[in-house]
Parts: C-alpha cells; sequence; structure tokens
C-alpha cells in the first residue's frame, strides 16, 4: 500500500508540470509571456520582482482579443487568478517605467504559471472535506488522470482536425492539378488548330 502511494507520489510529481522562469526587465521596455490554454481552466501566477529604485513596473494580463484580465500597477510581488472562457492564447505582459533622463538599472522579474490541475489548491480540503492525508493524495491522483485524459481527448481532437485540413488541401491540389492539365490540353489545342488554320490560310499546306 505505502508503495503504491509513493508510486502515486511520484507519478504526480513528474506529471505537473510548472512554467517557472526568469525575465530581464530594463528600464522602459515590455517583457511578454505568450500561451495557449484551453477552455474552462484554472490559470493561476505568481510573480516577483527585485529591487530597482525609482522604477516602476506593471503587469498586465491579456487575452487575444485584447481584454484585460488582470493588470496592477508598480508591483513587487503578488499572485493573480482567472478561469478561461475559451480556447486562447494569453499574454504576460510586464512594462517598466523610468522617469525621462534617468538611468536605470535592468530588473529581474520572476513568473510561475500554473493552470490545470496544478494550479487547483489543495489546502484546506483535508480539514472541510475531512479526508485523510492519503485520501488527498488519491483525489490528486484522480485530478490529474482527468486532466491526462481531457489532454489526450484535444489532442485527439487537433490530430483530426488537422488530419481533416490535410485532407481537404490535397483534394483541392488533386482538382486545381486536373483543371491546369485540362486549361494545358486546351490551350495546345487551340494552338495546333490556329497554327494549322494560319498555314492553310498562306497556302503552306493544303
Amino acid at each position: 500500500m505505502y508503495a503504491c502511494c509513493s508510486f502515486c507520489l511520484f507519478f504526480i510529481f513528474l506529471t505537473i508540470s510548472v512554467d517557472s522562469l526568469m525575465l530581464q526587465l530594463p528600464p522602459n521596455s515590455r517583457r511578454c509571456l505568450k500561451e495557449e490554454i484551453e477552455k474552462k481552466v484554472l490559470v493561476t501566477g505568481e510573480y516577483e520582482l527585485s529591487d530597482a529604485p525609482g522604477q516602476k513596473t506593471d503587469i498586465i494580463v491579456t487575452d487575444s482579443k485584447g481584454q484585460v484580465l488582470f493588470s496592477r500597477e508598480n508591483i513587487d510581488k503578488g499572485k493573480f487568478a482567472f478561469n478561461t472562457d475559451e480556447l486562447d492564447v494569453f499574454e504576460v505582459c510586464f512594462v517598466t517605467k523610468m522617469p525621462a533622463g534617468q538611468g536605470g538599472m535592468t530588473r529581474e522579474a520572476s513568473l510561475s504559471l500554473k493552470h490545470g490541475v496544478e494550479a487547483k489548491s489543495y489546502e484546506g480540503l483535508e480539514e472541510v472535506g475531512k479526508l485523510k492525508p492519503l485520501e488527498i493524495e488519491l483525489q490528486k491522483l484522480e485530478d490529474m488522470s482527468e486532466a491526462i485524459v481531457k489532454d489526450f481527448a484535444y489532442m485527439r481532437q487537433r490530430e483530426e482536425e488537422m488530419r481533416d485540413t490535410n485532407e481537404s488541401t490535397n483534394t483541392r491540389v488533386l482538382y486545381f492539378s486536373i483543371f491546369s492539365m485540362c486549361c494545358l490540353l486546351s490551350l495546345a489545342t487551340w494552338q495546333v488548330w490556329y497554327l494549322r488554320r494560319f498555314f492553310k490560310a498562306k497556302k503552306l499546306i493544303e
């Protein structure tokens, strides 16, 4: 039983992926991170910036339509969270501002993004649901399994869409090739007929 639980935890740690990275933010610059996320998914983010005297930094989270999902000015560290309504590409941007005529130093920003199961908080679930630690881990494993099944279903859907697109493209190319061949044959026939008529008019052939 203990070995099975250990394997489950190991599997969870291997499967969960956290996008954590460092960004260099020069004065008066804009640095962005884009990521495509599925619909109806919880997304959480945590950021922390190094000290930079006199320099202000804003964070803006938007979707591909330009809708602002989260925005804060003059940040140092903090968190944000939102739910996706549809499959979209989301953008997290840091904008640094420095007063004119003043030099500034490059600021470092640490950004950690989580979505799906990894963004779900299990803190307090033990007390609220009166669950044992092993039951909590099993709940995590169940949620992770559901997420993996959804990911495979999404990948299968994308593969089917890509296959349909390829088949449609091949059909169009085939029809275009047939049309081109018909045009070339028609043009060659017309050229032969025109030249034969021209030579007959010049009495070069009978």
